[in-house]
């Protein structure tokens, strides 16, 4: 018997399915093991075959009994043939680390049914909500609820439901630690039904998890970031996306792809729901779902105590709002004073880490740099040092300038550790927390979650990791310390991504535990239309004011992006090469495909040498992966398909 076999290596940028002798039968979606040239490694039999004209090896070893789910093998091929991206890079994501190894007993506790399943309560609205999901007859669904609206709790209703038909659900979040309450929720509600799947797993722990759930036929619960979708239910029969709206949900390395369009397709062809859920949808997700009548809104607070924030907005650039403190305006001094005295938490937000971003000689303009990634290092003066944010490189702060020996070195804009350190001064007896990455395990908010919640830490400073998923019933006080940051990035979305986060961030109050909640928005651009939409939650508004420039722009929704990018070790030589990769996209383009000048990338220079890129734009995504089939391999191109930033 001979079967075609999806390697899970990549031996040859051409090749893609194999075809292999077998003395026994298998089933497509059997994991086996197969000789790849000199090697062996793991591959997933896709169908039974004619025997070829050709020589074949055999199959050196079959793995699992057990196949991989038909939703999974009919994935690898559409994602393959979707991205452009040789299959057995696709395969690979599949299956767990050492999937041919052997490991010790299985110890993963297997779910029970519990004799009593929960009563999930639901509001009015909520009730109005989950019937209009179960009536429309779309694949994907999208939940718009407003924060604090109860997203959860139709995400547990519908998953419940799913439990009682035998029927399985995946839950994707952002990150395990930025949604730690929802998860805790979950495992609260439904027990040993919850698999959790992350990153602060072991390779063992992995596997061992991924295999029971390939030789199990019980109903669960699997939790976990993108890679979760591939998680080998065979009853799988709902998928949930919270916070959609994340950029985390597409894969930057290779193999791009995006978890949101993967869940659709698999979503589509099991006739199940995917549904995504956010507070702050996708310009372009909002769109298609307003087009297919697929969009289902949660406009009011799930608590009926929950009130409304007093929103203040202050000029930064008006120094008589900042007579006390050059960072903290003297109307939030005065409200974290009012919040101290009365027992109140205040979460201040700055989506910097560090002390001071840059480091640069006042004399003749140097700047301290990473010789890695040729960014500039930030300080922290906790340890004194400068550390690169990007590939973790430190180094001492010079005393003199490297390059004319001037002592006159100046450190200037701010991150949380600078916040962190002026707190403490103005505050001398507030507890103090920053919760951002250059936290130590001990120190991060999973690990002091208890101490947070309970309301034992006066002041959290941080970044996003504080801006999501947080309900904290003592919380009285979000400030903002320079709301328009990412506001100035050369980027289509960042505007959509700055009142997402401001979104997210000014729903962390008002949630119905205190009877008053207060934000303070501080900003160098007090008129942005941005800033007002987010500051009065009209995300309806700001959808009208981005999409109108999405059309004129021709962005997505409106056209399909491909970035391709050349990285080569001269200046010389990238320019050369993308010169000739423009020249030949014009004239393979005809009126289809719009293709932009070659441009710096927005980190040109890293260790891997100098970077430079070209957008294609077209109305047709069959157009433009047609012209992306064209280009020469010679000239080496990175292609990103629908990349959610241009950058």
């Amino acid at each position: 018997m001979f079967y075609e076999v999806i390697p899970t290596k990549l031996f040859r940028q051409d090749a893609g399915i194999l075809t292999y002798s077998s003395d026994t039968a298998l089933a497509p979606g059997q994991i086996v093991v197969i000789p790849l040239g000199k090697k062996e490694v793991p591959g997933i039999v896709l169908k039974k075959t004619k025997k070829p004209d050709f020589k074949t090896k055999p199959i050196a070893k079959v793995l699992y009994d057990s196949p991989l789910p038909a939703h999974l093998l009919k994935s690898i091929v559409w994602l393959s043939e979707y991205y452009q991206t040789p299959v057995p890079l696709i395969a690979s994501l599949f299956l767990p680390q050492g999937v041919e190894k052997s490991r010790r007993k299985n110890l993963v506790e297997k779910p029970k049914l519990a004799q009593k399943l929960p009563i999930i309560p639901l509001n009015p609205a909520q009730k109005q909500a989950l019937e209009a999901l179960e009536s429309s007859n779309k694949a994907t669904k999208l939940l718009h609820g407003v924060t604090g609206s109860g997203k959860t709790n139709i995400y547990l209703k519908m998953a419940l439901d799913g439990l009682k038909r035998e029927k399985s659900t995946i839950l994707l979040v952002p990150e395990i630690a930025l949604t730690s309450q929802l998860v805790q929720v979950f495992e609260n509600t439904f027990g040993t039904h919850v698999t959790l799947i992350h990153s602060r797993q072991t390779e063992s722990e992995r596997h061992q998890i991924w295999s029971e759930i390939l030789n199990s036929d019980e109903p669960r619960i699997v939790v976990g970031p993108r890679s979760a979708l591939f998680a080998p239910l065979k009853n799988l029969g709902l998928i949930i996306i919270d916070e959609a709206h994340e950029s985390t949900f597409y894969q930057e390395n290779t193999p791009k792809y995006s978890a949101l369009r993967l869940a659709s397709f698999i979503a589509k062809t099991e006739k199940i729901t995917c549904l995504l859920g956010t507070a702050t949808p996708l310009v372009q997700d909002y769109y298609l779902a307003s087009s297919n009548n697929s969009l289902v809104t949660l406009s009011e607070k799930a608590k009926d105590s929950a009130v409304l924030p007093d929103i203040k907005i202050i000029d930064f650039k008006n120094r008589d709002n900042f007579t006390k403190n050059r960072y903290f305006s003297n109307a939030l001094l005065k409200n974290i004073e009012n919040n101290l005295e009365n027992h109140r938490q205040t979460l201040i937000f700055h989506n910097r880490r560090g002390s001071a971003p840059l480091t640069i000689c006042a004399e003749c303009g140097w700047q301290a740099l990473c010789p890695n990634c040729f960014l500039p290092l930030t300080l922290h003066t906790d340890k004194y040092l400068l550390r690169c944010h990007t590939c973790g490189y430190e180094t001492k702060v010079p005393v003199s300038c490297p390059d004319c020996h001037h002592p006159d070195i100046i450190h200037k804009g701010f991150g949380t550790k600078l916040l962190e350190s002026e707190l403490k001064k103005l505050f001398k007896t507030a507890n103090i927390a920053r919760f951002d990455g250059d936290n130590k395990k001990s120190e991060t908010l999973d690990s002091l979650y208890d101490e947070v919640s309970s309301g034992k830490v006066d002041i959290l400073i941080g970044t996003q990791t504080l801006a999501k998923g947080l309900d904290l019933k003592n919380l009285a006080t979000v400030g903002i310390i320079q709301a328009d940051a990412g506001l100035s990035l050369p980027d289509y979305s960042a505007e959509e991504r700055t009142y997402e986060l401001l979104t997210q961030v000014i729903g962390r109050v008002g949630r119905g535990h205190l009877d008053s909640a207060s934000v303070f928005i501080q900003t160098f651009q007090p008129d942005s239309p941005v800033i007002q939409f987010a500051t009065t939650s009209d995300y309806e508004g700001f959808y009208s004011y981005l999409i109108k420039k999405r059309k004129t722009q021709h962005f997505p929704p409106f056209s399909f992006l491909a970035k391709v990018s050349i990285t080569q070790k001269t200046e010389k030589t990238v320019v050369s090469k993308i010169r000739a990769l423009h020249l030949f996209l014009k004239d393979n383009s005809g009126n289809k495909v719009s293709v932009s000048t070659p441009s710096p990338a927005f980190h040109e220079r890293t260790s891997s040498g100098y970077t430079w890129q070209i957008i294609l734009k077209s109305n047709s995504r069959t157009e433009l992966l047609k012209l992306l089939a064209k280009i020469d391999p010679k000239l080496s191109p990175h292609i990103s398909l629908d990349p959610p930033s241009i950058l």
